[in-house]
């Protein structure tokens, strides 16, 4: 009877880590700014999440933007087809729509998309307002507080470039995966403020080869971006780094595959 009941406590266990494992893709591939590229879709569009998602992508990066009215919209650039989107209200970028006839998608229209995915992490890159600092941290407040409204906390990993960006999402969030993206902060630095990884464009990586290893040995993801060549993803990849952010998942994959 023991055995027996060890032997159903040891599957259950085992049903419940897989379940775990199987909550989300487990590869270093990143589709930056949505899988847009090769078929010609909006970047940032939900589009291009889907279609991160159905290429089997670990992650999607997006950007979050906050308009002069206080809505949440995703967009890269700081204008949505020549509108100013830090000047403009949510109706006012209305007038502008996607070549494939999608609107901006606020930020909870994108999350939703996203949470229909759930295989996909939700890689949310707070924006860095040009309005200054406490826009950037009300930005930062009402990202987070959408997260968890949305119920989202474990699907979803903030980027920034604000260094007090990423410090208010830890102490709003405690067990929220938060990286920096400045490049500009040492593995042990970025640790000591609550982030939980480092998120460094690829030039900072070459200036300073010795910090994926750091970062590692303290406990921090590493993530790096934008990397398209074949032989930087294969620098990086032998450098063991956590992620990869790309405009070029597929051929990320197709060298994952040759390994």
């Amino acid at each position: 009877m023991k055995k027996y009941s060890l032997l159903i406590a040891t599957f259950c266990l085992f049903a419940l880590v897989q379940n775990s494992y199987a909550q989300f893709n487990k590869n270093v591939v990143i589709a930056h700014r949505g899988a847009w590229k090769k078929n010609n879709l909006p970047e940032n569009s939900i589009a291009s999440l889907n279609q991160a998602a159905a290429i089997g992508c670990y992650g999607s990066e997006f950007d979050v933007h906050l308009t002069k009215d206080d809505s949440l919209v995703v967009n890269h650039d700081p204008t949505f087809y020549g509108i100013d989107i830090e000047s403009s209200t949510y109706q006012d970028l209305l007038v502008k729509k996607h070549p494939n006839g999608e609107k901006i998608p606020t930020a909870e229209e994108y999350l939703l998309a996203g949470k229909k995915n759930k295989k996909t992490k939700l890689i949310f890159e707070i924006k860095t307002a040009k309005a200054g600092k406490e826009r950037t941290l009300q930005l930062t407040r009402m990202s987070v507080d959408l997260v968890k409204k949305l119920g989202l906390q474990k699907q979803v990993e903030y980027i920034c470039f604000d260094y007090d960006a990423g410090k208010l999402v830890h102490q709003l969030d405690a067990k929220a995966k938060v990286a920096y993206l400045n490049g500009d902060v040492a593995p042990a630095e970025a640790k000591a403020a609550g982030y939980t990884g480092i998120d460094y464009h690829i030039n900072a990586f070459k200036k300073n080869p010795d910090w994926i290893k750091e970062a590692h040995k303290i406990g921090l993801s590493v993530n790096v971006w934008t990397v398209n060549d074949v032989e930087d993803m294969k620098n990086f990849l032998a450098q063991k780094v956590d992620y990869i952010t790309t405009n070029e998942p597929e051929l990320l994959f197709e060298v994952l595959h040759q390994k």
